[in-house]
């Protein structure tokens, strides 16, 4: 399904548009997966939603995926905008475009994590948890991936 955003971008959750070399090459410099393999950027998209938004040259600018059941539960993940095109409107349009896309209707629980862009998501309605509920198993992704 394909969206029209801000300035001529376009967004697509066709899968076989997300270019995986962008991805990896953003995710494997991000503090959130340094060092990740292109291998488990691949096995992340092939199990998850995906939404890419393209420039008018079709070149992948910006990314996210939803690791989701599509009935219940969505985790909003690997978001970025290339430095390069920031300044577009480019990370609220990934967010609404996800908030309201049709695979994700009557999820009841959607879920992220963030260092450094809570007020973009308090925008959409993300609120911080009550401390005590929310539990996990955190491990150091250059400790996982190594640095590369």
């Amino acid at each position: 399904m394909r969206w029209t955003g801000p300035d001529g971008f376009e967004a697509d959750d066709d899968v076989t548009r997300v270019d995986v070399d962008v991805v990896h090459g953003f995710l494997s410099t991000s503090y959130w997966a340094a060092g990740i393999s292109r291998d488990v950027v691949e096995r992340s998209i092939a199990g998850s939603l995906n939404l890419g938004v393209y420039a008018a040259d079709g070149a992948l600018v910006a990314y996210a995926r939803m690791v989701t059941d599509r009935t219940t539960f969505a985790w909003l993940a690997d978001v970025f905008v290339l430095e390069s095109h920031r300044g577009h409107g480019l990370g609220k349009f990934v967010v609404s475009t996800f908030l309201e896309h049709p695979e994700l209707k009557g999820i009841r629980r959607f879920m992220l994590a963030t260092a450094d862009a809570h007020e973009l998501y308090r925008a959409y309605g993300f609120t911080e948890e009550e401390p005590g509920r929310l539990m996990t198993i955190r491990r150091d992704a250059s400790e996982l991936y190594g640095r590369q």
